[in-house]
């Protein structure tokens, strides 16, 4: 199996995608990894979906909407950060924008003084860290090798983790699994609209684990809704609400973007 993720070599994506392919490939952003597995370049794409600190992972759910692609398997995996460097001495601290809002308690604590520049993966933080001695980067401690590690576990919260969606083909989207994704773009706006988006699903006894919205691109004030279930789409529960609210959008559309079980994995040496 191969599969593509965010690159460089060492960023977390990387070493979650270990997880389902010993080949894996990379590619600077999410939205060219969706569009590869859409394309057919390649059978798997794993990208992060949510982080317990930062939030969802905006990029993600616009290419989850933008495109028609399923989501098979999620990945579960804890973060351990460190602050890397050549030396004790840096002006810069570069990474991953969630990385730097994930430890920013510790850099305004500890390095009041220094900048921070938001680059397109921790790893590339890694790579300018390596190439400058002026910068410093946030990763896992197993990336610094030539590095020095100036501080480890300098996440704001211990229980910091991410998720990570693994994507497939649309043909390949599954009704079976204990959790489900949908994406859901009413083409509506009034009173009482969320209520019966959401009504279905409490009414049918279907708990429902994440809920957020994002701008169409069509105008404004106009949103699209992602909904994540503790349900397979094959029960009958899950089936009654979506056919809910497919009637609520009737004027937009509803994608399932399939189901799948939770995986917790571990991120070591490469």
């Amino acid at each position: 199996m191969q599969a593509v993720t965010l690159g460089p070599s060492g960023t977390y994506s990387h070493r979650a995608a270990r997880a389902v392919a010993d080949d894996v490939e990379f590619r600077e952003s999410v939205t060219a990894i969706v569009e590869s597995v859409v394309s057919g370049e390649f059978p798997r794409g794993v990208v992060p979906i949510e982080n317990s600190i930062e939030g969802s992972v905006t990029e993600t759910l616009d290419a989850l909407a933008d495109n028609d692609v399923a989501v098979v398997r999620e990945l579960v995996t804890p973060i351990r950060h460190a602050l890397v460097a050549q030396g004790p001495e840096f002006e810069v601290v570069a990474s991953h924008s969630q990385a730097l809002a994930q430890c920013r308690s510790f850099l305004e604590s500890e390095y009041p003084e220094v900048s921070h520049e938001a680059v397109a993966s921790t790893a590339r933080g890694v790579e300018r860290a390596r190439e400058d001695p002026s910068i410093a980067a946030i990763a896992h401690p197993d990336s610094a090798r030539g590095l020095d590690v100036l501080a480890e576990g300098i996440q704001d919260r211990t229980s910091n983790a991410t998720r990570f969606f693994v994507l497939a083909p649309a043909e390949e989207r599954s009704e079976a699994g204990g959790k489900s994704s949908v994406v859901v773009y009413p083409n509506a706006n009034y009173p009482g609209l969320l209520l019966e988006l959401l009504e279905p699903f409490a009414d049918r006894n279907v708990n429902l684990t994440r809920v957020e919205s994002r701008p169409s691109g069509e105008r404004l004030g106009d949103y699209v809704f992602h909904v994540d279930f503790s349900a397979g789409l094959y029960e009958e529960r899950a089936q009654k609400a979506i056919a809910a609210i497919e009637e609520v959008a009737e004027k937009g559309w509803v994608r399932r973007l399939g189901s799948y079980d939770i995986e917790h994995v571990l991120v070591g040496d490469e």
